[in-house]
């Protein structure tokens, strides 16, 4: 009948464990488990409350098995019981906010009714049900005075809020995303590995028309000011990702290469500018400036 470990050190060790599962079997980034994600938070209270309602039920259990008890073996209990360790302090802030009278003092409140031998005690609602229902109270008074009698924000407003600062969140991700790029956020990829990677795809995706040096082929120039579709990263990534000129000019490959590829190959292009190929092609299209990407 007896726990040789107080309640409270098994409720908060097993509540702590539990806590320390989700911290680690839960990714949420930089931030802790319960923060980022609020139903974690919600599982961690009812597993406290489960732990703490588990506890209950063993020490009404004890009790019950100790009425079973002949009066020399409860004496005996009651003996053994008060010779263990507690924490004095914690046990009377626990008997205060349950309200529960002890064993002994249980007399004082047996109810006359008598079914088979089993009596019905007259307790008291536990203060901390108590305490907790008239906060709710309060914090009902409290909600309907700020949100229905002074009008504060919304749902909608709320939510619009929330949106509006996931869409700053997501525009600024996607400005050191490269994988995210599209042709409105697309830069000029200057890096040296970037370069080496456009240099390949263009090696194996783009030379049977372009020729390996840019000079053209089937293709345009790549190496001149003339252009069919326009010039600068934002029409180049356009080009190569939704194709050339209608039935004549080359297929779309956004759906063979990743964003972050089609920006790697667009900037490589871009470097050929200038060049001097071995037998390049006559000029296509029309010159475009810089100035006319900024329009």
């Amino acid at each position: 009948m007896k726990n040789m470990t107080p309640w409270w050190i098994r409720i908060p060790v097993v509540f702590f464990i539990v806590f320390g599962l989700m911290e680690y079997f839960v990714d949420s980034g930089d931030k802790p488990a319960f923060i980022a994600y609020p139903i974690v938070s919600g599982f961690l209270v009812l597993v406290l409350l489960i732990l703490i309602a588990t506890e209950l039920i063993v020490r009404s259990i004890e009790n019950v098995m100790f009425q079973t008890l002949p009066e020399e073996a409860k004496q005996k209990y009651l003996e053994d019981d008060s010779k263990k360790f507690e924490w004095k302090w914690g046990k009377r802030v626990y008997s205060k906010l349950l309200g529960s009278k002890s064993i002994e003092e249980e007399h004082e409140i047996i109810l006359d009714h008598n079914y088979d031998g089993i009596q019905e005690l007259d307790n008291n609602l536990p203060p901390w049900w108590v305490y907790l229902f008239y906060a709710g109270i309060i914090f009902a008074v409290v909600y309907l005075a700020r949100f229905h009698v002074f009008n504060d924000y919304d749902q909608i407003l709320e939510y619009e809020q929330e949106v509006a600062a996931a869409k700053i969140e997501i525009e600024e991700y996607k400005k050191t995303a490269k994988g995210l790029v599209d042709v409105n956020t697309v830069e000029v990829l200057t890096d040296a590995a970037d370069i080496k990677a456009g240099k390949k795809i263009y090696s194996t995706s783009c030379v049977a028309c372009h020729i390996a040096d840019g000079g053209g082929g089937i293709g345009p120039n790549l190496t001149d000011e003339y252009w069919l579709l326009g010039g600068g990263i934002k029409n180049v990534f356009n080009t190569i990702s939704e194709g050339g000129r209608d039935g004549k000019g080359m297929v779309a490959w956004k759906q063979i290469l990743k964003p972050l590829e089609r920006a790697q190959v667009a900037s490589y292009v871009l470097t050929l500018q200038g060049t001097t190929p071995a037998a390049p092609k006559e000029p296509q299209g029309e010159i475009w400036t810089p100035e006319e990407e900024s329009k």
